[in-house]
């Protein structure tokens, strides 16, 4: 016992001798901060949008249908963005891109042969169905990554080949269309993006000191904040699953892996779009 007590007195002494303040705590809170405004600033856009489909559940705008209400504040905001210079047109083209890509997989998920989700509520502004505003949430996800990209100047190690992360890509995007009447390969691409992406690494830097994270763990991180980001939504009735037609309840765990490969065909979108854009920058100056 006495032998016990003699070594916690011992630890607690070592403990005790370490110099604090060799952390520099004001470098660190510092530093989070700096981190925590640039974080912010990646999320205006989605944030705003999810402002807007909150003030939309409450206030009825005239006679505008809900749906259309949120098309027409999504582009508003965008224009502000632009006008405000809080968003190059290169990013707004970039919107755009993530607009189409997720309003096509919208149309084909809500058709009522597959009814993945529904969107009940009346509206002029869709196609088959589909709102317009609804490709904005996957617009939002790109946004996302395009501004932190640029705040925190991120850049990769050990990176895939752009052409191996494009088919990546493809395979991912085909994966959410074929699911529903062939083999659910989703698995397969889980071991392909562990095989691709386990070795490489992300680098920010919020101030002053670079920081190194795992790639695929900020894949995890970023799906979990969007699949946070749907229960709000579902919740205030952006869209309906079938379990939720009469009453809401949480959106279920499993979903988060959708919004893994989501974040990585965004990612990759991204990350290919501006390799391509710093190519062709070093072509003019040559």
């Amino acid at each position: 016992m006495n032998s016990l007590l003699k070594k916690c007195h011992s630890l607690i002494a070592s403990i005790a001798a370490i110099k604090w303040q060799s952390l520099d705590l004001k470098f660190l809170i510092e530093e989070l901060f700096f981190f925590t405004l640039k974080e912010l600033r990646a999320v205006l856009f989605p944030g705003l949008f999810l402002l807007l489909l909150l003030i939309s559940n409450y206030v009825l705008v005239g006679n505008i249908y809900r749906y259309d209400f949120l098309f027409v504040g999504a582009v508003l905001i965008q224009v502000v963005l632009l006008v405000l210079k809080l968003e190059t047109v290169d990013e707004a083209k970039t919107i755009f891109l993530f607009h189409i890509v997720g309003l096509c997989l919208e149309i084909y998920k809500t058709n009522p042969a597959i009814g993945s989700w529904s969107y009940p509520e009346p509206g002029y502004l869709k196609i088959a169905g589909v709102p317009l505003y609804s490709g904005f949430m996957y617009a939002a996800v790109g946004s996302y990554i395009a501004q932190a990209w640029k705040s925190l100047h991120l850049r990769l190690s050990v990176h895939p080949s752009y052409s191996i992360s494009i088919i990546l890509c493809i395979l991912i995007y085909l994966n959410f269309f074929t699911n529903h009447f062939i083999y659910d390969y989703r698995m397969f691409l889980f071991a392909a993006i562990f095989v691709l992406y386990y070795r490489t690494n992300i680098y920010f830097t919020p101030r002053k000191r670079e920081y190194r994270m795992p790639l695929i763990v900020g894949f995890l991180l970023i799906a979990f904040f969007v699949w946070i980001a749907e229960n709000i939504a579902t919740f205030y009735g952006a869209w309906k699953y079938p379990s939720q037609i009469h009453a809401w309840e949480v959106v279920g765990f499993q979903k988060i892996t959708s919004w893994f490969l989501l974040v990585i065909i965004c990612f990759i979108i991204v990350a290919y779009l501006k390799h391509f854009k710093q190519s062709r920058a070093i072509k003019v100056k040559e």
